[in-house]
């Protein structure tokens, strides 16, 4: 088999030094000496460091984007309005697929996949084109059409979240459990919890940001008319 060319290396080294490190704390130098290619090669295909990081990412994800597409399409053949369970489904498992348990590949995407959600860094952020954007929006509406009772942010914000569950949770999966813990549990029964936790929070009721919710009796404290 014919070793990888440059390219290829460049895009290897700085996925691992991305998700180790993040944007900010990765060089151009650190990237091309771990890829064995001289300091301008960065420049020569990538054209810049923020260049490499947007294909690194666009690599880890898009075949990641492709099946939520692809889920998306055939729950909404069947039916307009899909169950909130199998919307969460078609939207996460594809992350599942893609952080499989066992290789350090799976948890290296984690780790990138973390970074790109946390990483102070606009560039680790701003790699997203057309194609993101468009599967980010039909997902948003399809919930939205079920769980009309959300606002368009608190909804981005739970999916949000959904992303960032998942790549906890395989990176766990990969790593050696704190002391005292269980092994992590990996395969479908994970899959499976990790849908169902987050179908619930899904569907959990709008978040109140009026203040701290009261208790009836706090209630009447406040309002002596509304006592008995």
């Amino acid at each position: 088999m014919a070793p990888p060319d440059t390219r290829t290396q460049l895009l290897d080294a700085a996925e691992h030094l991305f998700a180790e490190h993040g944007y900010r704390g990765t060089s151009v130098r650190a990237i091309t000496q771990r890829a064995g290619a001289n300091l301008a090669a960065v420049g020569y295909h990538f054209g810049s460091k923020a260049e490499l990081m947007a294909a690194v990412a666009r690599r880890v994800v898009e075949p990641v984007t492709a099946a939520q597409r692809a889920g998306l399409d055939a729950l909404l053949a069947r039916t307009p309005e899909p169950p909130v369970g199998e919307l969460v489904a078609a939207f996460a498992g594809p992350l599942f697929d893609g952080m499989p348990a066992g290789d350090e590949g799976g948890a290296r995407t984690s780790r990138l996949i973390m970074t790109i959600l946390s990483d102070p860094a606009e560039e680790a952020r701003g790699w997203t084109g057309p194609d993101e954007d468009s599967v980010r929006e039909r997902y948003l509406a399809a919930f939205a059409r079920v769980l009309p009772g959300l606002s368009p942010e608190e909804l981005w914000f739970r999916m949000r979240g959904i992303l960032a569950v998942t790549a906890v949770d395989r990176l766990e999966a990969h790593q050696q459990p704190s002391p005292g813990c269980g092994s992590p549990v990996v395969g479908e029964a994970a899959r499976g919890w990790a849908i169902t936790f987050l179908t619930a929070a899904m569907s959990a009721p709008p978040t109140r940001t009026d203040g701290p919710r009261q208790t009836p009796a706090l209630r009447a404290q406040d309002d002596p008319q509304d006592t008995p």
